[in-house]
């Protein structure tokens, strides 16, 4: 009997494109969790409207900065290696990245 192993288990382990820089997305991260606890605490001490909607944009502005770094590293080593391998990953991959930027830029 011959044994099969699973291409799962015989593929090597791939890595995300964000996978360099994954301490720095998480310390960003971690300080957006913290401005996220910040406005909670604004909304609840009643603070002035306008202060709170100050920090509602920085905290967008620092999501989005995640976004695109997140997207930058997507293009520069997903898309890129799929579309060197060519076929229908190619396509793929490139269609999950339009369709990524369609989502970020939509308001």
């Amino acid at each position: 009997m011959v044994s099969r192993v699973s291409t799962d288990e015989a593929a090597p382990p791939a890595h995300h494109g964000y996978i360099s820089r994954k301490a720095d997305y998480l310390t960003r991260l971690r300080r957006i969790e913290g401005q996220a606890r910040g406005l909670q605490r604004m909304v609840e001490d009643e603070k002035y409207c306008i202060d709170i909607l100050t920090q509602v944009s920085a905290m967008t502005k620092a999501l989005q900065s995640v976004a695109l770094g997140l997207l930058e590293d997507h293009m520069s080593h997903c898309v890129v290696a799929a579309a060197q391998a060519g076929g229908p990953q190619a396509d793929e991959k490139v269609r999950e990245a339009a369709d990524a930027i369609a989502r970020l830029v939509r308001c």
